[in-house]
C-alpha cells in the first residue's frame, strides 16, 4: 500500500500528458541541436558549412555538369560559393507547393540525391546540407541562373525573407550561395547553441585551401578558385550581385587556383613529392562494375610504412572500409 501511495503522490506532483510533448518543425531541430548535423559548433563545425555548400557544387562537377567553382571569403565572416552547374530548379515542387529552390533550402531531406535521378554519385549530408547551412546562418542568399533567367531568394536562420523572385534575364547557368554563420550558434570552444556570442570564431583560409586542394585532385578537369576578400574595402559601392563570379569584379585580391587534369595521378605526385620512389611509374586503374566506379592510383616508394588515402564518394575515410579491404 505504501508503494501505491508513493506512486500516486509522485503522479500528482508531476503533470505529464500530450501537452508536454514538443514537436519541432521546419529547421528548428537544427538550431536546437546543431551538433547532430555538423558534429560540433566550434571551428570544425563552422568549416563544415563551407564543405556542404561546396560539395553540392562538386557533385555537379562529378556528374559532368560543372567545370568551374569559385569560393570567396568575404568581410563579416561571409562565404560565397559559385558554380556553373545546372542551377537549382526554381519551378514549383508538386509536394511542397513552393519553389524547388525554397524547398531545398528550407526543408530537411529535400534534394536530388535520394532517388538517383538528379545525381549518380554524391557526397555531403544527402539532402540536409544546404538546409542545415541555411538554418545555422544569420543571413543566406541563393542566386540561380537557368532557363534564360536569374532568380534570387534570401533567408535568415532558416526562414525565407520573401518568395523566390526573378531579378532579370541571364544566358548563364549555375548557382551562387552566400551565407553568414550565426555567431549565436558557433563558439570557439564548440559548446552548445546557448554558449553565447564568440567573436573569435572565424573561417581559416588555410583550412579551406587544404580541403579544396584535395577535392580538386579527386575531380580531374575541375577548376576551383579560392579568393580571400576579407580585406576588401568596398569604398566604390561595388555589388557582387552584378557578376556571376566574384573575380569578374576585377579586384586585386589574394587567390589560389586549382586545376589537375591528371586527377589521382597528380595527387600521388603531390603526396610523394618528398619521398624517393622505387620507380617512376604510377599505376592507375579506372573501372566501373555493376554501377560502382573505382579509381586507383599507386606508386611504390622507399619508406618504412605504407600510406593509403581512401575516399568514398569523394569523402575521405581515414578508418578505411570495404573499398580498401
Amino acid at each position: 500500500m505504501a508503494k501505491e501511495k508513493d506512486a500516486k503522490d509522485a503522479s500528482n506532483g508531476h503533470h505529464y500528458d500530450a501537452s508536454d510533448i514538443s514537436v519541432l518543425e521546419g529547421l528548428e531541430p537544427v538550431r536546437r541541436r546543431p551538433g547532430m548535423y555538423i558534429g560540433t559548433t566550434g571551428p570544425e563545425g563552422l568549416h563544415h558549412l563551407v564543405w556542404e555548400i561546396f560539395d553540392n557544387s562538386r557533385d555537379e562537377a562529378m556528374g559532368g555538369f560543372c567545370n568551374d567553382i569559385e569560393v570567396v571569403l568575404l568581410p563579416n565572416n561571409r562565404v560565397r560559393v559559385a558554380d556553373n552547374g545546372r542551377g537549382i530548379p526554381v519551378d514549383t515542387h508538386k509536394k511542397t507547393k513552393v519553389s524547388a529552390l525554397e524547398t531545398v533550402m528550407t526543408t530537411l531531406h529535400a534534394g536530388g540525391k535520394f532517388g538517383g535521378e538528379g545525381y549518380k554519385v554524391s557526397g555531403g549530408l544527402h539532402g540536409v546540407g544546404a538546409s542545415v547551412v541555411n538554418a545555422l546562418s544569420i543571413y543566406c542568399k541563393v542566386e540561380v541562373h537557368r532557363d534564360g533567367g536569374k532568380y534570387m531568394q534570401e533567408y535568415s536562420q532558416g526562414k525565407r525573407k520573401s518568395a523566390v523572385k526573378k531579378t532579370g534575364a541571364s544566358k548563364l547557368h549555375g548557382t551562387i550561395v552566400t551565407f553568414e554563420p550565426d555567431q549565436e550558434i558557433f563558439s570557439a570552444k564548440g559548446g552548445s547553441a546557448s554558449g553565447g556570442k564568440d567573436e573569435g570564431v572565424r573561417f581559416d583560409l588555410n583550412t579551406i585551401v587544404n580541403h579544396i586542394r584535395q577535392q580538386a585532385y579527386l575531380v580531374k578537369g575541375l577548376r576551383i578558385l579560392v579568393i580571400d576578400a576579407r580585406g576588401w574595402d568596398n569604398t566604390k559601392g561595388m555589388d557582387d550581385s552584378d557578376v556571376f563570379y566574384f573575380r569578374d569584379l576585377g579586384l586585386e585580391l589574394p587567390s589560389t587556383s586549382f586545376y589537375f587534369e591528371g586527377g589521382l595521378i597528380s595527387l600521388i605526385k603531390f603526396y610523394n613529392k618528398f619521398v624517393k620512389p622505387v620507380q617512376s611509374t604510377i599505376f592507375y586503374v579506372e573501372k566501373e562494375l555493376d554501377g560502382v566506379g573505382v579509381e586507383i592510383a599507386l606508386q611504390y616508394v622507399d619508406d618504412i610504412v605504407d600510406r593509403i588515402v581512401p575516399f568514398a564518394n569523394n569523402i575521405n575515410t581515414p578508418e578505411g572500409g570495404t573499398h580498401v579491404t
